[in-house]
């Protein structure tokens, strides 16, 4: 019998499946779209049986009707989803409110003062390994339980979106050790355990899930979950893992030095490295970075943290200058993405002048500031919606520079650059990036995404694929692109302003 391994991805706005064969091929690769709950400024949500487990059951009943395998050729399935995320379930693994989603839901702002002031600098230090953050789950558990009282006590488990996934397949509650100890600080110990001396302040530790490695089989998919997925009963299911953290394995992330970007709703990042890192603060206004954390692939760390805007900024354009354009794609016209793609590419660096900051939702890597506002600046008359096109792709585009100016400061300059996500789609984006980063940037095939990062896990994890190092020669190559050195120049001399405006308006941005 063949077979097959399946993956299955749930991201901020969309969700993808991709099976792959035993010669690590895809064979079938269906998405479906969900939409994000903003109930109030600063939240985000997603009701978690309709996003995360409908989109997975639809997606796997999908793959199996488009491939026409039996479900019993599936050898290993992996799930992720979107960071690091906040939901209590009952002992039935029913969701008791919406999922707060991972670093973009900035409601904790409260919780986190409290808890600076509980510990003070150094226990902060020490206990998280970075300034406390709405990055940081535990302050949201925190927030459920001063907040929504009732909530809390009916919690048997608060789980993440993997740890839900796998519980729904297989009745099992576990979360991957990367994303505990990483995302979950101060709830888990060094080697994987629960703390229980620090977890009692955020809930009792009976509340939290075991962890184990993100290939490690977990479980088998039990008969309810067959009948809703379609897939068959006593399939193997690993830990899984965040969308990031799959995605960056399906580009290469294997060998220290390199860095990942990822382009989709968000910019999220990996920088691997062979060391652990602590936490930096720029002194030249470049920001600061969390410490690095244990990686995935045993024996490496990274470091790693993500902006709140990148592809809802694009979307944000498209959705008030490209009105037009999403109707007629909307009644079968071509993809208002692809218009703004080529409007981008007919316009000069530097946008005549327009520089954004992207901060339209607050901010958190690299400057931490959940208050952030976005900025247009350099308004002139003369400027179209071309213009605002370009300098939203040069925004996310000076802050991949920012983060590469502090690896920089640091002492650690990448070697390599991989990039992947959504927004690699777009060319004119791509190159804005390479042209800033004045180096050659690899750029991953659509199909290396999470939903492709989390096949493979599966694959290494019932032990198809014998270590990491297989695992990446059996990927799809990419492309390498170049920097345009004017380009580059102008880029350079420009990001000083980039970086200004936010330093000068900060205490202005604060007040509203």
């Amino acid at each position: 019998m063949d077979k097959y391994f399946l993956g299955i991805d749930v991201g901020t706005y969309e969700s993808r499946g991709i099976l792959l064969n035993n010669n690590f091929e895809i064979i079938a690769d269906c998405s479906v779209s969900h939409s994000m709950i903003n109930p109030k400024a600063g939240w985000f949500e997603h009701d978690a049986e309709k996003d995360w487990w409908g989109d997975f059951c639809k997606l796997s009943r999908e793959i199996l009707k488009v491939s026409g395998i039996n479900p019993k050729e599936i050898a290993g399935i992996g799930a992720s989803t979107l960071g690091t995320d906040c939901l209590p379930v009952d002992e039935n693994c029913r969701p008791l409110r919406n999922a707060i989603l991972y670093g973009i839901d900035a409601r904790s702002a409260e919780e986190i003062k409290l808890l600076n002031k509980y510990y003070g600098a150094e226990k902060v230090r020490k206990l998280f390994g970075h300034p406390i953050c709405s990055g940081d789950t535990a302050t949201k558990i925190l927030w459920v339980r001063r907040n929504e009282p009732e909530i809390y006590s009916k919690t048997y488990k608060f789980l993440t979106g993997s740890s839900y996934i796998t519980a729904k397949l297989t009745g099992e509650y576990v979360i991957d050790q990367f994303l505990a100890k990483g995302s979950f600080r101060p709830l888990y110990n060094k080697d994987g355990s629960i703390n229980e001396t620090e977890s009692g302040i955020y809930c009792d530790p009976s509340k939290l899930c075991k962890t184990a490695f993100s290939t490690e089989v977990v479980g088998h998919v039990t008969p309810e979950a067959a009948e809703d997925t379609g897939l068959a009963e006593g399939t193997p299911v690993i830990a899984g893992t965040g969308d990031s953290t799959a995605e960056s394995i399906s580009a290469g992330l294997i060998q220290p030095g390199t860095v990942f970007f990822q382009f989709g709703s968000s910019m999220f990042f990996y920088y691997l490295t062979d060391v652990q890192i602590s936490d930096f603060e720029s002194e030249n206004g470049n920001g600061k970075l969390k410490s690095g954390k244990e990686f995935t692939i045993p024996g490496t760390f990274c470091l790693g943290d993500g902006t709140n805007a990148a592809g809802t900024l694009t979307r944000w354009v498209r959705n008030t200058f490209y009105s037009e354009e999403l109707e007629k794609e909307n009644n079968g016209g071509e993809n208002a993405y692809t218009v703004m793609a080529s409007e981008a590419a007919e316009t000069d660096p530097g946008s005549d002048g327009l520089i954004i900051l992207p901060y339209i939702y607050g901010e958190r890597s690299p400057i931490q500031d959940p208050d952030a506002k976005g900025i247009v600046f350099g308004l002139k008359g003369g400027h179209t919606r071309k213009h605002i096109n370009r300098a939203a792709l040069e925004g996310i585009g000076y802050s991949v520079y920012q983060h590469l100016l502090l690896f920089k400061e640091m002492n650690i300059p990448p070697k390599e650059i991989i990039v992947a996500g959504g927004g690699t789609k777009n060319e004119t984006w791509m190159q804005i990036v390479c042209d800033m980063a004045g180096m050659p940037v690899s750029i991953r095939k659509p199909c290396c995404c999470s939903a492709l990062g989390d096949a493979m896990l599966a694959a290494l994890g019932i032990g198809r694929l014998k270590d990491f190092k297989d695992l990446k020669n059996n990927l799809p190559e990419g492309r390498t692109i170049l920097p345009n050195e004017k380009n580059h120049k102008y880029y350079i001399d420009h990001y000083k302003i980039y970086r200004d405006l936010y330093l000068k308006t900060r205490d202005l941005m604060h007040l509203f």
